[in-house]
């Protein structure tokens, strides 16, 4: 049989419908934009403000800098492909786009779980953090983070890359990912399919139930505390990360651990748009709300010398 070997896909992108692309164009450039500003900002005060040298803001730089990035792997080609009707994309940008997606999404995973291991010595073995969480040990944590995510991704980049594809390079989705190219191979992919649930599946349960882990020990101290202050404060230190992690896994189960039916396809496509463009804009914004320490920096990185008179309250001149 006669196969044209596919060098190019088609992105579908988010919706069909003409008189909606203007106002998604408006609104997810306003969600990116968001993403880009409050990102950005917070790996600018990690690293120059000193007050925000120690393991938890480390590891807060480290996970908006992947927040940014990862965003920014799809959203600029979804963006384009609501003003323009061109919305190809070679094969071999497709597989570039479908490692960085990977590589990039499965570190935060990593780093949250660093992040939850962090909050869990600093509350439930407050003297020997400085010793647990030195300086040495953070690089290397980072690395073993940042290492995990490419291993994980290169696995799954090459068994795709490797697939025969022809004819048809219509990708329902925004942006390439592992499922959508899976549907367009001309070859049996159950094995694949396999492959994406149990290996995504181990490390999306791995890393959640070490998270779960981490806070129950955490729970278990907070109720032999008995100043309901220190229990508030110990409290308020993690709410942030719970409620970035419940984001995350959320959407990452709903996506990754269901088989690739055409329904499941269209949902993957909504479930995307908060991967991609939602979670990654909020993350700032519930850091930042619940963090004195970085509003502090925020603050005073943005109105510099005015922040002396706003903390005690002076006035303008």
């Amino acid at each position: 049989m006669n196969q044209s070997v596919v060098t190019e896909f088609i992105l579908l992108g988010i919706n069909n419908r003409p008189e909606l692309q203007l106002f998604l164009f408006t609104v997810f450039l306003m969600f990116y934009l968001f993403c880009f500003l409050g990102n950005l900002s917070i790996v600018f005060v990690v690293i120059f403000d000193y007050h925000l040298h120690n393991p938890m803001y480390f590891f807060l730089g480290n996970l908006s800098f992947l927040d940014f990035f990862y965003s920014s792997t799809t959203v600029p080609k979804m963006l384009a492909g609501l003003v323009v009707e061109e919305k190809r994309i070679s094969f071999q940008g497709c597989i570039t786009q479908l490692h960085m997606f990977h590589f990039l999404g499965s570190t935060e995973a990593m780093f949250l779980t660093i992040m939850s291991y962090d909050r869990y010595v600093a509350i439930c073995n407050p003297l020997r953090y400085h010793v647990l969480m030195a300086k040495t040990i953070c690089i290397q944590l980072s690395a073993v983070c940042w290492t995990t995510g490419f291993i994980y991704s290169l696995t799954h980049t090459i068994l795709t890359s490797r697939l025969p594809f022809c004819l048809m390079n219509k990708l329902t989705h925004f942006y390439c990912d592992i499922k959508p190219l899976l549907k367009l191979a001309c070859t049996d992919t159950h094995l694949n399919e396999r492959l994406v649930s149990i290996v995504t599946g181990s490390v999306a349960v791995f890393t959640f139930m070490l998270i779960i882990m981490s806070y129950t020990f955490i729970s278990r101290h907070l109720l032999n505390i008995q100043s309901t202050h220190s229990r508030h404060k110990a409290i308020s230190t993690c709410t942030s990360h719970m409620t970035v992690v419940l984001l995350y896994y959320g959407t990452g189960f709903c996506t990754y651990l269901r088989p690739a039916t055409k329904d499941s396809l269209e949902q993957d496509r909504i479930t995307g748009v908060l991967f991609t463009v939602i979670t990654p804009a909020l993350n700032p914004l519930i850091y930042t709300l619940r963090n004195k320490d970085v509003k502090k920096a925020l603050t005073k990185m943005l109105f510099g010398n005015l922040w002396p008179q706003l903390h005690m309250g002076g006035r303008f001149v």
